[in-house]
């Protein structure tokens, strides 16, 4: 079969590799009908993400067809049309009996296109199946399933619920990336009194403008000002961190309020300097997190019922064995108005960019 590989930091190809197995009784092998990249990925390709060793097959979000269990799974059966889910459960350790998949001690976690061969291929391993697979409604579309892989649970349990967006809050994202975009739609769902984007891209801030965005900020146009001058002085009430660079995070830390809370999501590659000289007094809340992936199947449930707008994410549709140029549209977002990028599914056209 094909998959891309991860060679070292700069280098990745989509080539031959051997096809997978069932290794475990718990394991389930998948057709993999639709895939996408994700932002951690071009980290791991700049270096970002050392423990992805060269060899590796990338990708951590998949939609597919069940062809193959191992003898304990139960859950689902060759045929049935799964989403897999970018974290994977053993079930069984402390972090997972605790519903913190993320932090799994019995060999899940985020392992898939990070320790073990990803989803960036014709077929791929899913270990501990009967918690890492999601049945699928037949009437969700391939494209917008895979969006609930990773960046809508990620943007909704690490953004919004870490940073406890409640009603009548201001909330300001630092990034209209796809991370950023979902932060938007998921923290609507609690009726903020107003949501303001902070980008450099105008194409993003136009499209966090279509997601529901009350306010836009180019970050090089002094935002915080525009935080204080909407907010009486006092600042943001949460400030969600969705791209993963040391000036972004600093923003966050400047337009938060006192006694407000600042939700990381972006995945760092450099150190970010932490200004406890101004922030010791001000009782601001800090939280960082891996996706643990818990409000996947209500997610499900919402994009099923039409209530998430996964589908207008995605800016670019390519067949899979494009996914070398998938990369190259995905990376060069800035002038590709990329915001997500599908390989497979029903759809094998390079769609039109929204903005």
């Amino acid at each position: 079969m094909k998959g891309y590989v991860f060679h070292g930091p700069g280098e990745a190809s989509w080539e031959d590799v051997p096809d997978p197995g069932i290794k475990e009784p718990t394991d389930a092998i998948v057709k993999v009908s639709a895939v996408t990249i994700c932002g951690t990925d071009l980290h791991i390709l700049k270096g970002d993400v050392p423990e992805v060793r060269p060899g590796t097959v990338l990708g951590h979000e998949a939609v597919g067809e069940i062809v193959e269990t191992g003898s304990d799974v139960r859950t689902v059966r060759p045929g049935d049309r799964v989403l897999l889910s970018c974290v994977t459960s053993c079930g069984r350790c402390r972090y997972c009996r605790e519903g913190v998949y993320g932090q799994c001690l019995g060999g899940g976690g985020w392992i898939l296109g990070h320790t073990i061969d990803g989803t960036q291929a014709e077929y791929v391993r899913v270990p501990y199946a009967d918690l890492s697979v999601h049945p699928l409604p037949g009437t969700l579309a391939s494209e917008d399933a895979v969006l609930l892989a990773d960046i809508f649970p990620t943007s909704y349990e690490v953004g919004v619920l870490n940073g406890r967006v409640r009603p009548g809050d201001t909330v300001v994202i630092v990034g209209a990336g796809p991370i950023g975009l979902a932060a938007i739609a998921t923290a609507r769902l609690f009726s903020p009194e107003r949501i303001i984007a902070v980008d450099l891209a105008p194409a993003r801030l136009e499209a966090a403008r279509r997601f529901g965005a009350d306010a836009v900020a180019d970050v090089h146009e002094a935002p915080h000002q525009l935080v204080a001058d909407l907010t009486d002085g006092l600042g943001a009430d949460v400030a969600i961190e969705a791209v993963g660079v040391p000036d972004t995070f600093e923003l966050c830390t400047r337009v938060v309020r006192p006694g407000g809370h600042v939700a990381n999501v972006g995945v760092h590659g450099k150190p970010a300097t932490l200004h406890l000289e101004d922030l010791w007094i001000r009782d601001v809340t800090i939280t960082t997190g891996l996706v643990d992936t818990y409000s996947t199947p209500t997610l499900l449930k919402m994009a099923a019922a039409g209530r998430l707008p996964t589908g207008q994410l995605v800016t670019h549709t390519f067949p899979l064995e494009q996914m070398e140029r998938a990369y190259d549209v995905f990376s060069r977002a800035a002038e590709t108005g990329a915001l997500k990028v599908v390989l497979g599914g029903e759809q094998h056209e390079l769609a039109v960019p929204t903005a």
